[in-house]
């Protein structure tokens, strides 16, 4: 019989509930783990699950990069200046008319009813997000595709410095949306879809990155609409998302396998050759 590790995936979701501990998300992570876990035992073959190997391996590495990817973005000059200004932006907005002239606004012509909202509620949430990106990366791990396992791994380790920074803050500020929910400041949805957004952006340029941001805008839209946030949570949410994304994505855009870049590799001695190559700095 296949050996499927149920403890560590329970380990890994048991993490994840106490590092949020938001009750309410729990059938969403709990849908998402079955989405998972029925990817990984599609196969009735004899044999450990690749993905599963390759898990294991980035897990124990995963602490190291998440604090080190934190430090890369957070401590960067630009992006603190981007996160200031954004937080007091945020701060002028809530504490003037201009946060509740919106929210009256919105209030008074909402946009968004049934199936577009509740669809945009989904496409936005930091559990779809979460989900997606594992099946990217469970996909590419069984098919031994490094490099789309790279990114996708990147794309989660984004989505977690995000909203590890998101939830942290929503802990300390704990001010009530326009509809009477708590921790409202900042957007949850709009950090996690402007995160997807830059890293797409960064892998993949502007050909995919505009679609992503117009998708991102409209989860933002969406919460305002709804009076699920004021506009100052989503001008915040949106500029985290942007900085922890791009920088993410752009630190780790170079494909590296155990240590070493890939890099392309040509030879005119003797006979014409082109391939790629291994390279590490000692």
């Amino acid at each position: 019989m296949r050996n499927h590790k149920p403890e560590l995936i329970l380990t890994i979701s048991s993490s994840i509930l106490c590092l949020f501990g938001l009750s309410k998300f729990f059938s969403r992570f709990f849908i998402c783990l079955i989405l998972l876990t029925s990817l990984a035992t599609a196969e009735d073959q004899p044999r450990k699950a690749l993905w599963l190997e390759s898990a294991q391996q980035d897990l124990a590495d995963r602490p190291d990069r998440l604090l080190e990817d934190s430090e890369h973005t957070f401590l960067n000059t630009h992006n603190i200046v981007a996160l200031l200004l954004a937080g007091n932006a945020s701060i002028i907005m809530h504490n003037s008319d201009a946060d509740n002239n919106i929210a009256d606004h919105f209030r008074r012509h909402p946009a968004l009813h049934g199936f577009e909202d509740e669809s945009l509620n989904v496409i936005g949430s930091p559990w779809t997000h979460l989900a997606a990106s594992g099946i990217w990366y469970i996909l590419s791990a069984e098919k031994q595709d490094e490099f789309n396992k790279e990114r996708a791994w990147t794309m989660l380790t984004a989505l977690s410095v995000s909203s590890i920074a998101t939830f942290g803050l929503k802990a300390i500020r704990q001010n009530d949306s326009p509809n009477g929910q708590n921790w409202a400041w900042p957007s949850a949805h709009t950090s996690s879809s402007f995160t997807a957004a830059s890293v797409l952006h960064e892998f993949y340029g502007l050909k995919v990155g505009i679609p992503a941001y117009i998708m991102a805008s409209l989860v933002a839209y969406r919460m305002m609409d709804t009076g699920d946030h004021w506009a100052s949570d989503v001008v915040f949410g949106a500029t985290l998302g942007w900085v922890v994304g791009h920088s993410i994505a752009a630190k780790h855009k170079s494909l590296e396998v155990a240590g070493f870049k890939i890099m392309p590799f040509t030879t005119v001695r003797g006979e014409q050759a082109m391939g790629l190559s291994l390279v590490k700095q000692f």
